[in-house]
């Protein structure tokens, strides 16, 4: 549920050096930027399909992001294991969501994706609502990046990236006053897990991806609830490039899950989430 592509196929890259240099650092990433094509082949030799997505956060880092439209077809030539997720720029108002619906009824794309902190705003702000309007009327997912950011880490100041907009106590405005809007919380929401877990737990239109982290790290309680009132709202995720599925999936299987909810972990909760049963 969970990839990065970080450069399109014209070679524009998605964030500053500085920003890809400090999560590099961060994560201990060995293929940083592999192309769309790259993506696929890697994730096709697993026999595994991917959400794929940039971030456009134009407003925030004053750079332009890489282009949607080339990951759409990159996503189309790989369309046996790449679905594509859009992103606009929230800070960008009615252009945003004009946007969003051209991304969802031009280009295709199956969700759309956000990262409060790094595009530097709060998606309980009503000034954003007319955005999650236009997703909830087009019926299409919303991933949000929660909790630590490995953007800007180690950064004086963190480039001036701000934790709080991430807090997931946020999202629970938006997916309270957008019922009809999927929300996705991506990451465990560290520090703030309790409170991911319990919004997950009493919103019904609200899920978990368990990307960015290693499971051996996970935190217990998002752990604990996995196994069973949260087994049907957590996704498999890894932030690919940043964490490898093949390392992922080897600290998972050390994790304490029962048998019977490991197969809605890494697949089935996804495909009815994304429609593709």
């Amino acid at each position: 549920m969970h990839v990065h592509l970080e450069v399109d196929g014209h070679g524009h890259m998605a964030m500053p050096q500085d920003l890809f240099d400090a999560s590099a650092a961060y994560f201990r990433s060995g293929e940083r930027t592999p192309s769309v094509d790259r993506i696929a082949e890697v994730y096709r030799g697993l026999d595994m399909a991917a959400v794929i997505f940039t971030v456009d956060a134009r407003t925030a880092l004053g750079h332009v992001p890489n282009s949607v439209e080339d990951l759409v077809a990159g996503a189309a030539r790989n369309n046996d294991v790449l679905i594509p997720f859009g992103s606009v720029d929230p800070r960008t108002g009615a252009d945003a969501v004009r946007l969003a619906r051209r991304q969802a009824g031009e280009l295709g794309v199956r969700g759309f994706k956000f990262h409060p902190s790094l595009q530097g705003f709060d998606p309980s702000d009503p000034s954003f609502y007319p955005l999650w309007d236009a997703l909830q009327e087009l019926g299409l997912p919303a991933l949000f990046h929660t909790g630590q950011n490995g953007m800007g880490a180690g950064l004086p100041g963190g480039r001036g990236i701000k934790l709080r907009f991430s807090n997931p106590l946020l999202l629970d405005d938006v997916a309270a006053d957008f019922p009809g809007l999927t929300v996705i919380m991506a990451h465990p929401s560290v520090p703030w897990q309790d409170e991911a877990n319990s919004i997950a737990t009493h919103k019904a239109n609200v899920h978990i991806d368990l990307s960015g982290w290693s499971p051996k790290y996970f935190p217990e309680s998002l752990v604990r609830l996995s196994n069973n009132v949260l087994s049907s709202k957590v996704l498999f995720g890894t932030d690919y490039p940043l964490i490898t599925p093949g390392k992922w999936l080897e600290a998972f299987a050390d994790l304490p899950l029962k048998d019977e909810v490991r197969p809605g972990i890494l697949r089935d909760n996804a495909v009815r989430l994304l429609g593709l049963a």
